[in-house]
């Protein structure tokens, strides 16, 4: 099988050394980069590690709980704050950096004085925020950091029940608004989460759950409906972004509990390793196979779900004809964002590749929980051009009761900086390629 689908430790060295090793082809001249780009002596990359030639700074510390974040054209940061404060000034932040030593020095707030949600873009002139059951549009006005007034709706009467309510989404150039639904069940069993109940069959679910969306960011008052469905089968897509052709990529959180629901079929360290998470394109109409198919990586195919009569891994069945993914990695890392690459400020290898952000695992219980990281995943042409390559690491403190970062958002500046945000602590780091 391909090996850019399993973690493979020699082949991602190798293409580590040759992403270190790599000059950019298109950037600022030396030392007018070196300037703007510049980190502290003292910074130690902020606690994370990085790989030569990259360095970081904390650009915002003890903020909440940033979730996604998204950067405006004058260099603003955006970021959905799932606040643990309520905040008269509001729960949503922009934070800027007009000083250029990599840390914002004005912070504002916005939105509602609670807590926000996971999803946010900027298009246009505009902040594009997922709130509760809305995605709403707070107008931005020449010279304001934040937005001022009330937002306008975009999307109403958005699904809210279940195990996945955070609604993460992107917006391309044409306008459209992919948005994530994620799964209400884990697996749709009659009785969620539970062993051996079986899958509903049909998964009525599916038709206004655990798929993409697609609506109109020029447009306001419009309601969800099923009839707006994009693709399906994906049960949690929770970072999505587009190419610089125009493909949609999204990341999936695969299923839970194959061994603790199913302890007959599958044992502990099996179920700690399995299903994979995976990288999709989207297409219109294209079915990622959840509920009924889950993808065993060692594998490289889709197989039955045991809830649908799988056997533990050997029977395909239905799942033959669902669509395969991109790229492929290890169990319950949860992958929370992603963002292609799309800027020229880092080395040329990295240019249209994604960058992922894992939340970290909670549920490897036969050996010790991993994730934790952002990695890197080169593409071309719509395909996997080698193996991920872990790109920052560190985050968590090594405590095996607790993590002191967790990654979740990502989000690329004007500039090219790379922000990595953390919803555990609260912080928010900016890399930046130094050479």
């Amino acid at each position: 099988m391909p090996h850019w689908l399993v973690p493979g430790a020699i082949a991602a060295s190798v293409l580590q050394l040759a992403l270190m090793a790599e000059m950019p082809v298109s950037m600022a001249g030396g030392a007018e980069l070196a300037e703007r780009n510049s980190c502290s002596a003292d910074a130690k990359n902020a606690g994370i590690t990085l790989p030569k030639g990259f360095c970081a700074t904390i650009f915002a510390d003890k903020v909440g709980a940033p979730r996604h974040m998204a950067v405006g054209p004058d260099g603003t940061v955006y970021v959905n704050n799932r606040s643990r404060k309520s905040s008269s000034s509001g729960s949503l932040l922009a934070l800027k950096d007009t000083k250029g030593q990599g840390h914002a020095d004005v912070v504002e707030r916005f939105g509602p004085p609670d807590d926000g949600g996971t999803g946010i873009a900027v298009y246009k002139n505009g902040v594009y925020v997922d709130l509760g059951d809305e995605i709403v549009r707070y107008d931005l006005k020449p010279g304001d950091i934040a937005p001022k007034g009330k937002p306008e709706t975009i999307v109403s009467g958005i699904p809210q029940n279940g195990d996945h309510k955070s609604r993460q989404f992107t917006i391309d150039p044409a306008g459209n608004l992919f948005l994530n639904i994620g799964s209400a069940t884990d697996s749709c069993q009659v009785d969620n989460r539970a062993p051996e109940s079986p899958g509903i069959d049909p998964c009525v679910e599916l038709e206004t759950h655990s798929g993409v969306w697609r609506f109109d960011a020029n447009k306001t008052g419009q309601v969800f409906s099923p009839a707006a469905r994009y693709t399906t089968g994906i049960r949690n897509a929770a970072g999505i972004d587009f190419d610089e052709s125009g493909r949609v990529y999204a990341t999936q959180h695969g299923r839970d509990q194959l061994h603790e629901n199913w302890q007959h079929l599958y044992t502990s360290k099996q179920g700690s390793e399995q299903p994979a998470e995976i990288l999709v394109e989207l297409r219109e109409g294209g079915d990622y196979g959840w509920p009924y198919c889950y993808f065993d990586a060692a594998q490289n195919k889709h197989v039955l779900a045991p809830e649908y009569g799988g056997d533990g891994g050997k029977a395909v069945g239905r799942c033959a004809d669902k669509l395969p993914p991109v790229a492929a990695y290890p169990a319950h890392w949860a992958p929370n964002d992603l963002k292609i690459y799309k800027a020229n400020a880092f080395p040329e290898s990295y240019r249209g590749g994604a960058f992922i952000a894992f939340h970290g695992s909670w549920n490897r219980s036969d050996g010790p929980q991993q994730g934790y990281k952002v990695v890197f995943q080169p593409l071309a042409d719509g395909k996997a051009s080698g193996p991920y390559t872990t790109f920052a690491d560190g985050f968590r403190d090594g405590d095996p009761e607790g993590t002191e970062h967790r990654p979740t958002g990502l989000a690329v500046g004007p500039d090219g900086a790379l922000y990595v945000s953390d919803d555990a602590g609260g912080r928010i780091w900016r890399i930046v390629y130094t050479g």
